[in-house]
């Protein structure tokens, strides 16, 4: 394996823990918590050995540890905050909530950002809603089971599991796939979350694992930006919410953990690189770019490579580093485990990593554009820090 000192990397850039440190070790002992109930998760508050009680996972989309310790002064999420995790790479829903569903790291799952390359459907497809970039819904025959072709944690749970999630895609094709063996509860609105979370424990009895995930502050993150004062106030929602759940819950032995995918950075326009304002480097692209923003993996033309080196580490000095993807993949950045057939694919020959601040995008006729105030795929530790909330009610 190489060093990860061998690798070009973004300035100060905080990397995935796989070793206990980060969102991969939750996820990877409450899943083998499930499996083998008479072991106990290594996360538990009193490291009872086995747990007698129901664990309660709530994952906030997009709530980084330094936003809670900006804004959340006060709040019930900073009183019971234990300590920080990382998230894993790349930073975005796509890859880390497939990891909290699963337990596996996005070596071994092979989703690597809301972007993925994948040539048997199509090209670059959206793997959460199912889309083919610039184009309409995937349809193939067996497409969830062929794009998902791994283990999750509900579907080897010896346990009753509830997986709560927004009614919008709480039923979708992605969450049935992931959340198969789990009953799952879609709601809408924070009180509804409350009901769901609470009935769901209420329902299992005394001993068994709901994951309860809230959507809506990675949504308001991007649109308003990551301390925007309407982010700031549905924080607080949120949190009034929770300690509205924390009360419900008293007395039950429930312990409850909290966490999330992953934070967010602004994303002011004026760091924002547009590809088609880079033509030399698109002639040497063979094909759109896939992943994130903040870390986009691309497929150089043959014989292109080491220009593709040569301009970005020039031409885009100070704004992103260039690497080969397989010294990321070899370095260990995207997880220990059995390596999905397809990660070689969806890594490409490239992955241009921006600096801190600055994002990379091109577009493809047809394609609706999206602009984002708050981002996240990157290596930056306000993207990489998400806080571990427990507490017993």
């Amino acid at each position: 394996m190489a060093a990860m000192s061998d690798v070009c990397l973004p300035v100060d850039s905080v990397l995935p823990d796989f070793d206990g440190g980060g969102i991969h070790g939750l996820a990877n002992s409450l899943a083998n918590w499930l499996a083998e109930p008479g072991q106990a998760p290594a996360f538990l508050l009193d490291r009872d050995d086995p747990p007698q009680r129901s664990i309660v996972l709530i994952v906030i989309d997009g709530l980084g540890d330094g936003f809670l310790q900006r804004h959340g002064q006060g709040s019930h999420l900073l009183r019971y905050r234990s300590r920080r995790l990382t998230s894993v790479f790349p930073s975005t829903t796509a890859s880390a909530v497939t990891t909290l569903m699963t337990g596996l790291s996005p070596a071994e799952h092979g989703l690597n950002g809301w972007y993925i390359h994948d040539q048997r459907f199509g090209g670059v497809i959206l793997p959460l809603p199912l889309q083919l970039r610039a184009g309409g819904p995937l349809r193939a025959p067996f497409l969830t089971w062929r794009l998902f072709p791994y283990r999750c944690m509900f579907a080897q749970s010896q346990l009753p599991t509830s997986f709560v999630s927004p009614a919008e895609i709480a039923f979708s094709p992605f969450s049935r796939r992931h959340a198969r063996g789990a009953l799952i509860r879609g709601y809408d609105g924070l009180d509804g979350f409350r009901q769901q979370i609470c009935a769901a424990v209420a329902a299992q009895g005394a001993r068994g694992f709901v994951h309860a995930y809230y959507a809506r502050f990675d949504a308001m993150s991007h649109h308003f930006g990551p301390d925007a004062p309407e982010v700031i106030e549905e924080f607080w929602r949120i949190d009034r919410c929770l300690g509205a759940v924390f009360d419900e819950l008293s007395g039950l032995g429930t312990e409850v953990w909290l966490t999330a995918d992953h934070g967010f950075i602004d994303a002011p326009e004026s760091r924002h690189v547009h590809l088609e304002d880079h033509p030399e480097l698109a002639t040497m692209l063979n094909g759109p770019l896939f992943g994130e923003r903040r870390a986009a993996f691309c497929k150089a033309r043959e014989g292109a490579e080491d220009e593709l080196l040569a301009y970005v580490s020039t031409r885009l000095a100070g704004k992103a580093v260039a690497a080969a993807s397989p010294s990321l993949l070899e370095a260990g950045l995207f997880g220990p485990g059995k390596q999905h057939k397809r990660l070689p694919e969806r890594l490409g020959s490239h992955a241009i990593l921006m600096e801190p601040g600055w994002t990379l995008s091109d577009s493809l006729p047809g394609e609706k554009s999206h602009s984002m105030k708050g981002v996240h795929g990157g290596l930056s530790a306000d993207e990489m820090w998400v806080p571990l909330v427990q507490l017993r009610p």
